[in-house]
């Protein structure tokens, strides 16, 4: 995988997302964040604001998720809007990484899980690194099968957790050192 060309697509969050646009930066990766009024940052490097109409496209019914999910999620407006971001970030993406924690009906845990979900649905590469399992998991088969991570797709998506430990920051940047060297 060459880095020319590439793009990284995130929030740039505090957490996972902050650490995958650092790595990427490192590189010299091109990185979007997408973002909207309002949301918390750490990231501005690549900031791509997202207009209301923007997010419009990005609308799903949030019974949906929550039955898709096995979850009841909040009908706040600032997390509807996370939820569009999150589309926007999955649908600019050819592969899907994320750091967080599957559970045991298969989900990833959080707001992160819509991603992962997502990703499932538009039948993309989707790799996720399970911060309490230490171990990076992809989906295939519609089931999670333990197997080494690596970047294979140009436009790919860095996503997960607000709470990343030492071991999911690692994980993030042997991903970029297995991917790129």
């Amino acid at each position: 995988m060459k880095k020319e060309g590439c793009i990284l697509f995130n929030s740039g969050v505090t957490g996972a997302e902050a650490e995958f646009g650092v790595q990427a930066e490192k590189l010299g990766i091109e990185e979007v964040n997408f973002s909207f009024e309002g949301h918390k940052i750490e990231r501005k490097r690549g900031l791509r604001f997202l207009t209301s109409e923007d997010l419009k496209l990005g609308d799903v019914s949030l019974a949906y998720i929550s039955k898709l999910m096995n979850r009841k999620y909040s009908d706040g407006p600032l997390f509807r809007k996370i939820l569009q971001s999150i589309w926007h970030i999955i649908n600019n993406s050819q592969e899907v990484f994320m750091v967080g924690k599957i559970l045991e009906d298969d989900t990833v845990k959080g707001g992160t899980g819509w991603g992962a979900e997502f990703a499932k649905l538009c039948n993309k590469p989707l790799h996720v690194f399970d911060q309490d399992q230490g171990e990076w998991f992809r989906w295939k088969e519609n089931k999670w099968k333990e197997e080494a991570a690596k970047i294979r797709h140009p436009h790919f998506a860095g996503i997960g957790t607000r709470f990343l430990n030492p071991q999911g920051k690692k994980a993030i940047a042997e991903l970029f050192d297995k991917s790129f060297s």
